[in-house]
């Protein structure tokens, strides 16, 4: 077991908007029992716990964070073969994701390969449900090894069935009482990705919906999607300082949705619909390298959804920036665009 140990306490050094003020104590967790170590430390004080993975999907307010903030540096994985012919990956929730997508796709296991690219830790993935070009976690995801604060005991192998994973949502979204401490996912073992279903990528990877190819295939297109929407993280770009995508795509009653020419939008279950927020971005008059408060942020250039920090900035312009955004886009369609990242300390 690895002691917590502190370390800068600015978090705007941990998060990829380079965004927010200090935390009161911040501390390094190295292993699952160092994680448990902190967040009882902290709880037998009084102090209120952050944690804090890639620092990918926060948004951290100018004042910062009163409490302990506990970065999530365990890593591990481990693969075992099921009878079924699958595979069982163990990740320790600290592992960055992107490199277990990479390692996995070395292997030839499929599953992952249309999550590349996503920055972040990986014990964040079912928190969130990540998902992108047509593949969530809830697709593959076996199980988790929770810290329950409440009881101050680890929970292991807490089905996925129970973790109400819903569009980038589950019941441990926006709860402080239930901490991952590694992730259990079941990939392919049989050398072909999961079958490609984003009709974006299929055009790319020129095939139809429903065919799997490669994984190492499906993982280099959606990279080079990703690039050319400034979602692969790059420090010497700004387009890339953000929290990827800001607003998640509205589900709405099919009789509720705007009709709007040439937006696009998916079938949500009977009677819903999934519209583009991006659409209804662009169509309420708001173009890529839109700048908010003094130039500081702005759009990407190459991706509407993503907000931006251009450099020199604070939260505060940030949010400003994303209720203009929401405000504008309510005005002319009468639809609520909701923050896809969590807010710390801040609102809109």
């Amino acid at each position: 077991m690895s002691a917590p140990t502190s370390i800068d306490a600015r978090l705007s050094a941990h998060t990829t908007l380079r965004l927010g003020g200090p935390a009161s104590r911040l501390v390094t967790a190295a292993d699952a029992d160092a994680v448990v170590a902190a967040v009882a430390a902290a709880d037998a004080a009084g102090e209120r716990v952050l944690l804090l993975g890639g620092g990918s999907n926060l948004v951290v307010a100018d004042a910062g964070f009163d409490g302990t903030a506990v970065l999530l540096a365990s890593t591990g994985v481990h693969t075992e073969p099921r009878p079924d012919g699958s595979v069982v990956v163990t990740v320790e929730a600290g592992e960055d994701w992107d490199a277990v997508v990479a390692a996995t796709v070395a292997q030839g296991l499929g599953g992952f390969e249309c999550l590349s690219g996503i920055p972040g830790r990986t014990g964040a993935t079912p928190v969130q449900n990540v998902g992108a070009y047509g593949v969530e976690i809830s697709d593959l995801l076996v199980d988790v090894d929770l810290y329950d604060r409440r009881s101050g005991t680890v929970r292991e192998h807490v089905p996925a069935a129970e973790l109400g994973l819903g569009y980038r949502t589950s019941v441990l979204k926006g709860r402080d009482d239930a901490i991952v401490l590694r992730v259990r996912f079941a990939l392919s073992a049989d050398g072909l990705s999961a079958p490609i279903r984003y009709a974006e990528l299929a055009r790319t990877l020129g095939v139809t919906a429903g065919e799997r190819v490669s994984p190492a295939a499906a993982r280099e297109a959606v990279l080079d999607l990703r690039r050319g929407k400034g979602m692969v993280l790059d420090a010497a770009d700004h387009d890339t300082w953000s929290a990827g995508s800001f607003f998640t795509n509205p589900i709405l009653p099919v009789a509720d949705a705007p009709q709007v020419e040439g937006l696009t939008a998916w079938p949500a279950g009977e009677g819903f619909v999934k519209l583009s927020a991006a659409g209804l971005i662009q169509q309420a008059g708001f173009t890529r390298g839109h700048a908010g408060p003094g130039g500081r942020v702005a759009l990407s250039s190459r991706h509407v959804l993503a907000l931006t920090h251009r450099g020199g900035g604070h939260t505060e312009d940030l949010l400003a920036l994303a209720r203009e955004v929401r405000d504008g886009v309510a005005e002319r369609f009468g639809v609520t665009l909701h923050p896809e990242p969590v807010l710390v300390g801040c609102s809109l």
